[in-house]
């Protein structure tokens, strides 16, 4: 005797899914809710309030967003502001649930499994958007920063200023005045000598030997402020203080985002 399919029931009927793309967004709402279940909208704010517009008149209270990089955040803030529950979902998880058929669309298989509760999400609220947007930055500035020092160090190669063989670290204290004070155009290694802290372990004459190079072509007087300096510290107080909040509402982030909130060490020991 054939065993009968269970049927699953819907804990949330009105519930709808929404692919989230770059450039346009497909969204499905139930079948009974429309004769076309299935539409697209741009990503402009008209489209996005057309996109509200049609899931309020569909009855839709439930809403599975795919949390896609950040092209979420305009959709989420225009739904939520109409007063729809919206609920992220990791697009990643959704491969793990069996069942899909390969002729459904992904928001159609995100609005069923939304509809069955099967969709495991989350929904942020303001402060929580505000705060993954500072994440993002955070980031994005901390990858710039390790491009614009390889950047620095090869400018001083290129001028044989081996700053590198007496510290261990050139964003230092003592290598970041002695950057600055080459930036601002002093070449005379006694002069840059003079900004090393006592507590670096290389003696005074090493480091007025690695800082004997030569300005020919020197790459960092190519613009003012060139050579990845990017004259941390006292001005960018703020930065530091938001990372410090963010390090603690959200946790230590990629590629080693923990020294954020941390000054720049005083000194390195010679190599």
């Amino acid at each position: 005797m054939a065993m009968r399919r269970r049927e699953v029931d819907e804990v949330f009927p009105n519930a709808a899914g929404i692919d989230v793309g770059a450039s346009s967004h497909w969204v499905a709402v139930p079948r009974t809710a429309d004769d076309q279940p299935v539409r697209e909208f741009r990503t402009m704010t008209d489209d996005q309030n057309a996109l509200a517009d049609w899931l309020l008149a569909c009855g839709v209270d439930t809403v599975a967003l795919e949390s896609t990089g950040v092209y979420w955040i305009p959709v989420y803030e225009v739904l939520e502001h109409r007063g729809l529950k919206v609920w992220l979902v990791d697009a990643r998880q959704l491969k793990y649930v069996p069942g899909r058929k390969s002729d459904v669309q992904d928001c159609q298989w995100l609005q069923k499994l939304m509809s069955r509760a099967a969709a495991r999400g989350r929904r942020p609220d303001g402060e929580v958007c505000v705060v993954h947007a500072v994440v993002r930055q955070r980031e994005l500035l901390l990858t710039e920063q390790g491009s614009w020092v390889q950047r620095m160090q090869k400018a001083l190669i290129q001028m044989n200023l081996q700053l590198t063989e007496v510290l261990t670290d050139v964003m230092s204290v003592t290598g970041q005045a002695i950057i600055r004070a080459i930036v601002a155009g002093e070449r005379d290694p006694k002069v840059l000598a003079r900004s090393r802290n006592h507590r670096v372990k290389a003696s005074a004459e090493d480091v007025i030997r690695a800082l004997s190079g030569n300005s020919r072509g020197a790459p960092v007087r190519a613009r003012p402020g060139a050579g990845g300096v990017r004259q941390p510290g006292p001005a960018h107080p703020r930065m530091r203080c938001e990372d410090r909040g963010v390090a603690r509402a959200a946790g230590p982030s990629r590629g080693g985002a923990e020294r954020a909130g941390q000054a720049a060490p005083e000194e390195h020991t010679a190599v």
